[in-house]
């Protein structure tokens, strides 16, 4: 399978269902009152974490996501059905962006975690819910709320206590298989590994996760290699587990290769930096590995650990020091999750543009929003429209732009000779 950790996909709550315009009838009864029923609900947009999954691939070949439309109300006053709610399942910690923002807007970080980030629109009223004692037979009824589509990021963050890290081939996934129960694929060639291995570490009576995360070049901070995807994923550990090849067996020292992963951590992102590091030196059975460790310490201190990953020596000091380590440090990273910005349905205001001689073109929020709740096949409706356009101030600017009556008004898809 394919391993995607980054997806952009567009969301969308459902639409709620129109109110009813209708009137009771039954025999024998002439003037039935207004009867309709209000629409629908639409259906939200909850995210859920499942950890049966473990890439964002499906992301890859669908990018829109819309929940259910409100049903429409219905004579005799009975109300719409409300959108059946999208849930979208991605692995357990993946997170969930704004792309307008850049806000959090979710965290999945447990098994079974859900997070309501969209609501379905409101449903309209049905004419039943306008009658008054002097329009006792209103022929409108309320459109339901429409929603806006939202794009949003998902990233897929590994969630581990540890992170190994180091130059690709440096024995970073022979480690993860030897100290846990993970059997991550190993070969002796750069960029074996290209998906996060997780693996539980079981010592004295503890246990802990730890991650073998895609080999780490000289770059990656500018997105070079693996760089990205590499780096995104250490974001949520604890710790890190920094692997180099003490042997220089390939031709590269090891003291440069520990500098040159920890300049590409600084380059992107100061709290990656930041975290506490122990050294695995490696590959100490192979000649002349000896002879780096004190070279070694010298850059990194006291947290240099001989190892042999093939010839599992070494390891018992290395998962004390990592169970000492932990203990002084805080939880894994959660991010904080914020709400998307709730933005009125309609933008406030409206503009009025003359694209031709005695032609004007009024636009804006006002504008939807006086068109969306009309009805121009209901004569109610429509005095209730030319009141909406007076109260707005519509009729006035058009004036002042020159409009007389029998010039022509274009709002929307409408056309109509403006009276004043």
């Amino acid at each position: 399978m394919q391993f995607i950790d980054r997806a952009i996909i567009t969301i969308k709550s459902g639409d709620g269902g129109n109110g009813c315009a209708a009137f009771h009838r039954e025999k024998y009864v002439s003037r039935g009152g207004p009867s309709g029923g209000d629409g629908g609900r639409g259906g939200d947009v909850v995210f859920e974490a499942d950890a049966r999954l473990s890439t964002l691939l499906d992301f890859k070949y669908k990018r829109q996501y819309s929940a259910q439309r409100g049903e429409d109300g219905k004579p005799e006053l009975s109300s719409g059905k409300n959108g059946t709610h999208l849930t979208i399942r991605v692995p357990v910690g993946t997170v969930v962006r704004d792309r307008e923002t850049g806000n959090v807007v979710a965290d999945l970080n447990e098994d079974k975690k859900q997070r309501r980030v969209l609501l379905g629109g409101r449903g309209g009223k049905g004419n039943a819910r306008f009658a008054t004692p002097t329009r006792q037979a209103p022929r409108f009824a309320q459109p339901g709320q429409k929603t806006k589509p939202r794009e949003v990021e998902l990233e897929l963050k590994t969630i581990a206590d540890v992170g190994l890290i180091g130059l690709p081939n440096v024995g970073k996934s022979t480690l993860l298989s030897v100290l846990s129960a993970a059997k991550p694929k190993i070969a002796n060639y750069h960029f074996t590994t290209l998906t996060p291995n997780l693996g539980v570490v079981q010592w004295r009576g503890r246990s802990f996760v730890l991650a073998d995360i895609p080999g780490l070049i000289e770059g990656a901070a500018e997105g070079a290699g693996l760089g990205h995807a590499f780096l995104r994923h250490i974001e949520r550990t604890r710790m890190l587990l920094h692997v180099v090849d003490a042997s220089g067996c390939e031709g590269r020292d090891p003291v440069e290769d520990y500098q040159t992963v920890n300049a590409e951590l600084a380059a992107y992102s100061k709290k990656l930096a930041e975290l506490p590091q122990l050294l695995a030196a490696n590959k100490m059975d192979i000649p002349g590995a000896e002879d780096n460790i004190a070279r070694l310490e010298e850059v990194a201190g006291a947290n240099v650990f001989p190892v042999s990953a093939a010839a599992h020596k070494g390891l018992e000091p290395l998962l004390d020091a990592t169970l000492k380590m932990l203990d002084t440090l805080p939880p894994v990273l959660v991010f904080d999750e914020e709400e998307f910005e709730v933005k009125p349905m309609y933008e406030p205001g409206f503009e009025v543009e003359i694209i031709e001689e005695n032609v004007f073109l009024v636009t804006g929020g006002e504008t939807e929003r006086i068109l969306d709740s009309t009805d121009p096949n209901d004569e109610t409706s429509m005095r209730r429209f030319q009141q909406m356009l007076q109260k707005s101030g519509i009729v006035d600017a058009l004036k002042e732009h020159g409009a007389v009556d029998g010039s022509t008004v274009v709002m929307g898809e409408w056309e109509f000779e403006f009276i004043s």
